[in-house]
C-alpha cells in the first residue's frame, strides 16, 4: 500500500511540474510514506510537502494543497486526504481499498509478503559451525534458528542463498578431543590416569572411548601416543560430527555446504592468504611474526598472523577462509557468532577490506547466551555435556516448533530467557502455541464450513461492505503491513521481528473470533468471514514458514 500511495505521489508531483503549479521540477528519489503513530491521523501520512518546500520557496502547507488538487479523482482510494501540522499530508483509505489487500493474499497464497530487492544477488550465510569436539549447546541451539530463519529470509526476499557451515575440525581443540578419549579408553580398561582439567569433561567422551575400544579393540593402545591420538581425533570428530548432523536435521536445519577447515590447508589456501597480504603490502614481519596491519583498515591494533614459531594463528584460517568465500562469487557474507566474538568484528571487516571488497560486504550477526528457567527459576538439567545444556536435551523436552519460537522471540544481540515449563503450557501465556492454535482454529473453522456445504469463496466472489466491524478492517490493515514487515526484517537481518508480528495477529484473531461467528446464517457475510480468516490463515503459515515452525491444522 506504501508503493501505491508512492506511485500516486510521483505522478502527482509530475501533474504538479507539468502544469506549472509546482517549479522545482524535484521529485524524490525515495518519498517517505509512514503509518502514523494516531490512528487518528490516517492510515498513512508523509512529509514530501515539507522537504520541498524550501526548493519550491512556499510555505509547506502551501505545497501540500497543491499537491493533494492533483490527487483527485481518487475516490476508489481515498476517503479523505488532509493537511496537517505544519504540512503532512495524511490519507486515509476507502474500506474497499483495503479490502483489495484480501485478494491480493489469496492470489499470492503461500508468496504473499514475499519481496524481491535481493534479486540477482548471491548471499552466504554461515551459522553454527561449532568444533566437532561435543555435543551441540543451546547457544548453539539458538545460533541455529538465527541462521536458518535469516537465510529463509533473505531467500523470501530475492536472495540466491546459500547456507554454509565451517567444520573447524583442524588446530589444537582436535587434538584436545582425540587425548581426552585416549585417556578415557586407559581409565576403562583399568589404568589409573589422571584427567587433565584442559581436556573434554563431559560423559560423552567416555561414549565415545567405548565405542573405539568396541570398534578397534585394545590393540589401538599399542600404537604410539601421537598415532593414538590422531586416529581417535578422526574417530571422535567424524562421530560428534555426525550427532551434530542429526540434531541440527531434527531441528529443522539444512545446509548446502559443509566446508572443512582442512581443505584449506590441503590446497594452500591459507598460504594464499598470506601471500596476498604480503603483495599488497598489508603484511610485515616485526619480532620474527607475520602482522597483518589492520590499523590501516579502521581496526584497533594489528594483528599476529603467523606466529614467531612458524604456526599460523586463528586469525590467518578466518582471513584464507573469507578470501575464499568472496572468490566463490557471493555479494554478501553474513557470519553468526556467538556474542563473544564482538571484538573480532573489526579485524575480520579489516581483512575483508584489504582483501578488496567493501567492509559491509561482511555483515556479522552476534548470538547471546540463553538462560534456561524452569517455572521462573533457573533450570536444573541432566547435563551429560559436563559444562552445558545440549541441544537435544532442550529439544526433546520441549519440541522444535518451541524451541525454535523461543529462540527467534527476542533480538538474537540480547539475552534471553528459556522457560521450558512455560514453552509446554497449552495456554495463551505460551506465544508459540497461542500463534499455532490460531492456524488451527482457522483449520476448524473451515472444515465447520466444509460439513454444512460451504465452500471455500473464491477471490472476485465477495460482498466487502458487509466486513464492516471495526476489527475486521484493523485485522485487513495489519494483514496489509505484512509484505513491509518481511521487507524490514529482511534488510535489518532481524528474522525475531516475525515473532512480534505473530503475536501481534494472533491476538487480535482470537479476541476477534471470540466475539464474533465466522459460520452464521448470513451467506455474504459467512463468506466474507470465511475469506478474510483464510487470509490470516495464509499470513500466519508464510510467517511461521520463514521461522521454520510448523502450522498445525489440529492441536
Amino acid at each position: 500500500m506504501k508503493d501505491v500511495l508512492k506511485q500516486l505521489l510521483r505522478e502527482a508531483l509530475a501533474r504538479c511540474y507539468e502544469s506549472g503549479s509546482l517549479v522545482s521540477g524535484e521529485i524524490p528519489v525515495d518519498i517517505l510514506v509512514e503509518v502514523p503513530a494516531n490512528p487518528g491521523h490516517g492510515d498513512f501520512a508523509t512529509n514530501v510537502a515539507m522537504i520541498l518546500a524550501k526548493k519550491e520557496k512556499a510555505p509547506p502547507r502551501k505545497v501540500a494543497e497543491v499537491i493533494i488538487r492533483e490527487l483527485t479523482g481518487k475516490e476508489e482510494i481515498f476517503s479523505r486526504v488532509e493537511i496537517a501540522g505544519p504540512g503532512f499530508v495524511n490519507f486515509f483509505l476507502t474500506a474497499e481499498c483495503w479490502a483489495r489487500v484480501l485478494d491480493e493474499i489469496i492470489e499470492q497464497q503461500k508468496c504473499f509478503g514475499w519481496q524481491d530487492f535481493g534479486a540477482g544477488k548471491r548471499v552466504q550465510v554461515e551459522f553454527v559451525s561449532a568444533n566437532p569436539t561435543g555435543p551441540l549447546h543451546i547457544g548453539h541451539g539458538r545460533g541455529a534458528a538465527t541462521g536458518d530463519a535469516l537465510a529463509a529470509l533473505l531467500a523470501a526476499c530475492g536472495y540466491e542463498v546459500q547456507r554454509e557451515y565451517y567444520i573447524n575440525d583442524a588446530g589444537n581443540q582436535m587434538q584436545t578431543l582425540g587425548r581426552s578419549i585416549l585417556l578415557r579408553c586407559r581409565q576403562l580398561l583399568g589404568e589409573a590416569v589422571t584427567f587433565p582439567g584442559d581436556c573434554y569433561q563431559g560423559e560423552y567422551i567416555r561414549d565415545l572411548a567405548r565405542q573405539a575400544l568396541a570398534e578397534k579393540g585394545e590393540q589401538l593402545l599399542h600404537h604410539p601416543e601421537e598415532e593414538a591420538v590422531r586416529i581417535l581425533t578422526d574417530f571422535g570428530g567424524s562421530r560428534i560430527l555426525a550427532g551434530i548432523t542429526t540434531d541440527l536435521a531434527d531441528f529443522g536445519v539444512r545446509f548446502d555446504n559443509w566446508y572443512s577447515e582442512r581443505t584449506l590447508w590441503e590446497r594452500g589456501e591459507i598460504q594464499k592468504g598470506l601471500d596476498y597480504l604480503r603483495e599488497k603490502g598489508f603484511a610485515y614481519e616485526k619480532d620474527e611474526a607475520l602482522w597483518f596491519a589492520s590499523t590501516r583498515f579502521g581496526d584497533d591494533k594489528d594483528r599476529v598472523m603467523l606466529r614467531s614459531n612458524g604456526m599460523t594463528t586463528y586469525f590467518a584460517s578466518d582471513v584464507a577462509y573469507h578470501k575464499e568465500k568472496f572468490e566463490r562469487g557471493f555479494d554478501l557474507v553474513i557470519d553468526i557468532w556467538g556474542a563473544d566474538h564482538h571484538g573480532y568484528i573489526p579485524r575480520m571487516k579489516a581483512a575483508v577490506a584489504a582483501l578488496g571488497h567493501d567492509r559491509e560486504a561482511l555483515q556479522v550477526i552476534l548470538v547471546q547466551l540463553v538462560n534456561l528457567l524452569r517455572g521462573g527459576v533457573p533450570a536444573a538439567m541432566s547435563t551429560r555435556s559436563g559444562e552445558f545444556v545440549t541441544l537435544r536435551e532442550v529439544m526433546d523436552e520441549v519440541g522444535t516448533d518451541a524451541c525454535r519460537y523461543y529462540f527467534l522471540s527476542r533480538h538474537s544481540d540480547s539475552k534471553l530467557d528459556f522457560d521450558l515449563e512455560l514453552a509446554k503450557e497449552q495456554s495463551a501465556d505460551n506465544p508459540v502455541y497461542y500463534i499455532q492454535y490460531a492456524h488451527a482454529r482457522i483449520c476448524s473453522i473451515q472444515r465447520k464450513a466444509a460439513e454444512e456445504g460451504i465452500g471455500l469463496p473464491a477471490r472476485g466472489t465477495i460482498d466487502f461492505s458487509v466486513l464492516d466491524l471495526p476489527e475486521e478492517l484493523t485485522l485487513t490493515k495489519f494483514l496489509a503491513q505484512f509484505p513491509e514487515v518481511v521487507a524490514a526484517a529482511g534488510r535489518a537481518f532481524e528474522p525475531h521481528r516475525l515473532t512480534a508480528y505473530l503475536q501481534e495477529l494472533a491476538t487480535q484473531f482470537h479476541a476477534y473470533y471470540n466475539r464474533h461467528r465466522v459460520v452464521g446464517e448470513d451467506a455474504k457475510t459467512t463468506s466474507a468471514r470465511l475469506y478474510l480468516v483464510n487470509c490470516i490463515q495464509t499470513v500466519i503459515a508464510n510467517a511461521l514458514s520463514l521461522l521454520g515452525i510448523s502450522a498445525p491444522e489440529r492441536m
